[in-house]
């Protein structure tokens, strides 16, 4: 058997208010009432009631004044107001401040019908409210969960790259052919640029998206330590420059295109600027017209020649294939006197 349901019933009118403990207690009700609005809102913080219906009209302060005193208590039930006045601002205004309903009352058994279906509606609608709230708190406490196990996830990620990359620094000490060394360096280098994506959503509270401007920032900055001036012993190695617009792009974007960046300015590293030449590598991410933005990586150096692939061809496909998951392609600027790749991706 369901509770009684505990109504304090707020009205000078005290025969009207018998007739609502009778009526309503027949349906179940456990009506007490008060003869005023201060004795109901002193009813009110002394015990527990599931709603509460106001009068307007009565003596001393009338039901708009103790209303925001009721709905102020830490845990205020429902309130339904209740007047005899035809003049329906009075309700407009009840309602505006935070009455769930309102009824014109009178002495008739229409009366306390409509009172008992606002007070139940007025309940359902609580109800609702707090199983949407809980609901909410639910989804929200999910929510957290994913978001520290992703965090938890991207961490290991990184650390693990980087234990990958700490084991190919090791093996780097014990060869002696520069072409093995050199292949492995440039291992080394792919591995920092995912496990940099890694590093930054593990310390971002946005674990969908990357902020590629500052994931660039980052990834150049690790880029010149390995093949910048300075690197290797070597101070006129070229120098890399970055303008990057601020931008989001998801995680995979942000892993094709951190690797694209890596393979094009190593390539430039190797290949536009003679030994102790020294020179300028530009890196640009900028937004482009319709949702979409444009990365150039650009040198100054004396351009593709022949246009066969320099090398093993490695990098090449490794460009091509990251661009085609960003479903693009890289495209080389045939007017730039050095080498310019441009790759136009959606945001």
């Amino acid at each position: 058997m369901s509770a009684a349901i505990r109504l304090l019933y707020i009205d000078d009118d005290r025969g009207l208010s018998r007739l609502v403990q009778k009526e309503l207690g027949r349906h179940g009700y456990d009506v007490t009432c008060a003869p005023d609005a201060d004795a109901g809102y002193a009813a009110l913080q002394a015990g527990v009631f599931d709603v509460c219906a106001l009068d307007h009209y009565m003596p001393g302060r009338e039901g708009l004044d103790v209303l925001p005193d009721i709905l102020d208590l830490p845990s205020p039930p429902p309130v339904v107001y209740v007047t005899g006045a035809q003049d329906g601002r009075i309700a407009v205004a009840a309602l505006r401040a935070g009455a769930a309903d309102y009824v014109i009352k009178d002495v008739s058994e229409d009366f306390t019908a409509l009172l008992r279906s606002a007070i139940e509606d007025a309940l359902l609608r609580r109800r609702l409210e707090r199983e949407n709230e809980l609901a909410q708190e639910e989804v929200r406490l999910a929510r957290d969960r994913a978001e520290a196990m992703l965090r938890e996830v991207n961490h290991r990620v990184g650390n693990s790259l980087q234990l990958v990359s700490s084991f190919i620094s090791l093996q780097l000490r014990q060869l002696a052919d520069e072409g093995a060394r050199s292949a492995l360096r440039e291992a080394q280098v792919r591995i920092e640029a995912v496990a940099h994506v890694h590093r930054r959503l593990y310390t971002s509270s946005d674990l969908a998206t990357v902020a590629m401007d500052e994931y660039l920032i980052g990834l150049v900055e690790e880029l010149g330590k390995s093949v910048g001036p300075g690197a290797g012993g070597d101070e006129t190695s070229p120098r890399l420059t970055l303008r990057a617009e601020p931008m989001r792009v998801t995680t995979d974007q942000a892993v094709s295109l951190g690797v694209i960046v890596t393979e094009l300015v190593t390539n430039a590293v190797k290949y536009a600027y003679a030994p102790g030449e020294g020179g300028e590598i530009r890196v640009v991410l900028e937004t482009a017209a319709e949702g979409r933005a444009m990365l150039t990586v650009e040198d100054d150096g004396p351009g593709l020649g022949d246009g066969a692939p320099k090398g093993t061809g490695l990098g090449s496909k490794i460009v091509s294939a990251m661009a085609g998951g960003l479903r693009s392609t890289v495209e080389f600027d045939a007017d730039h006197p050095g080498v310019r790749a441009q790759l136009v991706f959606d945001l």
